[in-house]
């Protein structure tokens, strides 16, 4: 019987190497970036030949890009039908793992490998005047409104500070519905995109709502490199 899991899932079934990682993908994506440790064994060429390097003993883990690939499913059960009988579904897939933050190999060049970590955070009760100060010093200009649970739930940049009392609380003046990346966000069309629209820099977080930091526009630039000299 194949087992649909979910990350805890698989961290926990490769505690102590006990499971292996199988990603059935093409391998221009398998390359681009994949699970550590995991074997290339694509959909396309899957049967009891190149099953064979499998270990039949031990629990197999099958995944593909995400929820919405239905590669790891139907991979899953062909490796059942040729005689594995602890096959396991991550379907969330690569996308998921990489997004919250668990490392991966590849050459994939991610959101991941440029954020910043420590950005200016204010809580929702904190006031203007608590936060006014760490916000104009910051490179960035902005904090991050988050609840208890460091979830977002919006920002104040120099506009939100802008003719409003200093006791005002974060939740009153911070601007709502701001867009987030996850980790997994692929960084040069997310460049393209923030040149575009003239950002700066965009919030980081996890799927579930969770800051992780800020992507900053300038900081991933390569310096500008002039004419040879001599």
């Amino acid at each position: 019987m194949v087992h649909t899991i979910d990350r805890d899932a698989v961290q926990d079934l490769l505690t102590g190497h006990r499971a292996q990682l199988v990603e059935v993908l093409p391998l221009e994506e398998y390359e681009w970036a994949h699970l550590p440790g995991a074997t290339h064994l694509p959909l396309a060429n899957l049967n009891e030949e190149t099953a064979a390097g499998l270990d039949p003993t031990r629990p197999v883990i099958v995944y593909c890009h995400d929820r919405m690939c239905d590669l790891s499913p139907r991979a899953s059960r062909r490796l059942e039908r040729l005689g594995f009988d602890q096959v396991h579904d991550y379907a969330e897939g690569k996308m998921d793992w990489i997004a919250a933050g668990l490392p991966f190999d590849g050459h994939a060049v991610l959101v991941a490998q440029a954020v910043r970590r420590d950005p200016v955070i204010a809580y929702l009760d904190d006031t203007v005047d608590d936060v006014a100060e760490r916000i104009v010093a910051d490179p960035a200009g902005l904090a991050v409104v988050v609840d208890r649970d460091r979830l977002v739930q919006g920002v104040i940049g120099p506009a939100e500070l802008r003719d409003v009392p200093a006791d005002a609380t974060a939740e009153r003046v911070m601007r709502v519905g701001v867009t987030t990346v996850r980790l997994s966000e692929d960084m040069e069309p997310l460049v393209r995109r923030m040149d575009r629209k003239k950002v700066h820099q965009v919030v980081v977080t996890l799927p579930d709502g969770i800051l992780v930091g800020l992507f900053v526009l300038d900081a991933v630039r390569a310096p500008e490199t002039g004419p040879d000299e001599g």
